[in-house]
């Protein structure tokens, strides 16, 4: 049985198959190519959630990725946080390693690689409006969404959009840039070795 990863994103229409490609190609870079869980684009949080929620209850693998929108408090757990910020409960049996955040929004992930960002808007991208950062998730969500505006609104393809750039960005990330600057990615990616690991030799 494949692991199937629930992912917040895509909204409610033509985004959530440039949603579910942009996962899929980061995942695939970090080393999953052999054995690539299965990608699922649910829109908002909440049907993130519930679709999580219904899958678990099924007995089916799966794993619950989200944006932690705010910042998480010293010593919480990922259910712990997303039960005070959502009034999520962790459905029964559910382990701490199925819920994974991208720490405060996926945006974050993008300020640890300017040369991917470089890369993809070309002429005009100003690399010195984004700061050395050793840990994109402290930075508040709306300085990376103004960061990435500076940088790249003289570039042609026009100020960063969330809509029509964040998808086509996130599938040229270079994995290991993500893990040193995000430890909240470096879980995810690190557990989701383990589990694909083991669900293959199972």
């Amino acid at each position: 049985m494949s692991i199937t990863i629930y992912v917040e994103g895509g909204g409610e229409g033509s985004l959530k198959p440039k949603c579910r490609k942009g996962f899929t190609e980061f995942i695939k870079r970090a080393g999953f190519e052999e054995r690539m869980p299965r990608i699922m684009a649910c829109g908002s949080r909440d049907n993130t959630y519930d679709k999580f929620k219904t899958a678990h209850e099924d007995n089916k693998l799966c794993i619950l990725l989200v944006d932690a929108e705010d910042s998480i408090k010293a010593g919480d757990k990922p259910w712990q946080h997303l039960n005070k910020r959502d009034g999520w409960s962790k459905p029964s049996n559910a382990t701490e390693e199925q819920c994974h955040m991208m720490v405060l929004i996926m945006e974050s992930w993008f300020l640890a690689d300017k040369e991917a960002l470089q890369e993809y808007y070309g002429q005009g991208f100003r690399a010195d409006a984004i700061p050395q950062y050793n840990n994109v998730e402290i930075v508040p969500k709306d300085d990376v969404l103004d960061k990435l505006r500076q940088a790249t609104r003289n570039t042609k393809k026009g100020s960063y959009s969330k809509g029509s750039h964040s998808f086509n960005i996130l599938a040229t990330l270079n994995p290991d840039k993500i893990k040193q600057a995000s430890p909240y990615a470096k879980r995810f990616l690190d557990q989701l070795d383990q589990q694909t690991r083991s669900n293959n030799e199972s």
